[in-house]
């Protein structure tokens, strides 16, 4: 079985973590699994290097790059030349490039696309792109859930849950006050943190600010670690009077150090897939408190693993982040314990052996 893997742009996010994933394990689980990427994206590149994946570039990093031919020229020839039997189209804009590139083969491979939020696509992104797709990958049942009452193509949809790394993201809790060391940050501190790139509209970061800044607590820290959070944090906190308390870290490649450094993690978001920030929080036994967003309710349980607020409820996230401040060190045991327990049903490997069953599907085994 021969795939291709075709992600589009650089940086990093949740999007970006699964396809390093997914094409890691599967090459390890003996798929012969190819990816095509932009020229510069060397982060990828490096993270893939150990595992041997066959590498192809088909986009330069220059404005429009959608509206560029030469583009779709090396990924036509990139398909065209390797006898793909499926290729994995694993965003919106990945999903462009290959349905233009489709327009000039003879020989089309499976084509899958991957929706990782439930954001509805507009009537002529439905038909013009994904009506060319086998099958269509969601990352939660919720997500697929709108799709179908919207009519999106129910019967090409597919759930396979995004998977999170369980060896990298682990508790050690013995090493809390080592870590807040290394990384400066106050050992007396109760620390809340969120994982997520800064984009207001959908991680919302403007109502976690407005929300923590409601708490009664001398002594408490939010970090908030993603792309242009040491940009853009500021001028919230100072905006909601909590400038001392909120720091923007930027992009980190040390996010499990500074959840193991951290004592509760906090997601604000207006729209997710599955949330594999969350998930990778629960899983070094942090307590979290989420807003229901996506498929999060498919797992995170209100009181029992974590806590929960309906989104865009800036007083409730409050009044929850208040309640976890305090609780016993039983109660904080409990509810990590079990945190860690759901994440564990998440892993990347399952995810893996769920897209090997799809490919095998589609390729009659």
């Amino acid at each position: 079985m021969k795939v291709l893997q075709v992600v589009d742009g650089t940086g990093w996010g949740g999007t970006k973590e699964q396809v390093y994933l997914t094409t890691r394990e599967l090459k390890k689980l003996g798929v012969d699994v190819h990816i095509a990427l932009n020229f510069e994206y060397n982060q990828m590149i490096e993270k893939l290097k150990p595992y041997d994946v066959s590498i192809h570039f088909f986009e330069e990093n220059k404005p429009n790059a959608r509206y560029r031919w030469s583009n779709y020229k090396r990924l036509i020839e990139i398909i065209k030349n390797n006898d793909f039997d499926i290729v994995v189209a694993n965003s919106p804009k990945a999903m462009d490039y290959v349905n233009i590139a489709y327009l000039f083969l003879k020989q089309k491979p499976k084509l899958v696309a991957v929706r990782r939020s439930g954001r509805v696509p507009s009537f002529i992104s439905k038909h013009l792109k994904y009506s060319k797709s086998d099958k269509i990958v969601v990352v939660s049942k919720q997500v697929a859930d709108i799709l179908k009452e919207n009519n999106f193509f129910p019967e090409k949809l597919v759930v396979i849950e995004s998977g999170i790394d369980l060896e990298r993201f682990k508790p050690y809790p013995e090493e809390k006050l080592k870590l807040r060391e290394s990384l400066n940050l106050p050992k007396d501190y109760k620390i809340f943190i969120n994982v997520a790139n800064w984009q207001l509209q959908v991680k919302a970061q403007d109502k976690l600010i407005q929300a923590f800044s409601m708490l009664k607590c001398d002594n408490c820290l939010l970090l908030l670690v993603g792309l242009d959070t040491d940009k853009y944090a500021l001028q919230y906190a100072e905006k909601f009077g909590v400038k001392d308390k909120v720091i923007g870290l930027g992009f980190r490649s040390d996010v499990p150090d500074l959840l193991n450094a951290s004592d509760f993690f906090v997601l604000s978001s207006n729209l997710e897939g599955i949330a594999g920030a969350l998930l990778q929080a629960m899983a070094t036994g942090k307590v979290c408190l989420s807003t229901l967003a996506g498929g999060i309710g498919e797992y995170l349980v209100d009181g029992y693993n974590g806590f929960a607020v309906d989104i865009g409820d800036v007083e409730a996230m409050a009044k929850k982040m208040e309640i976890m401040l305090n609780l016993s060190t039983k109660e904080y045991e409990t509810i990590s314990k079990r945190a860690v327990e759901t994440a564990r049903n998440y892993s990347i490997e399952n995810t893996a052996q769920k897209y090997i069953k799809l490919f095998k599907e589609l390729t009659n085994g």
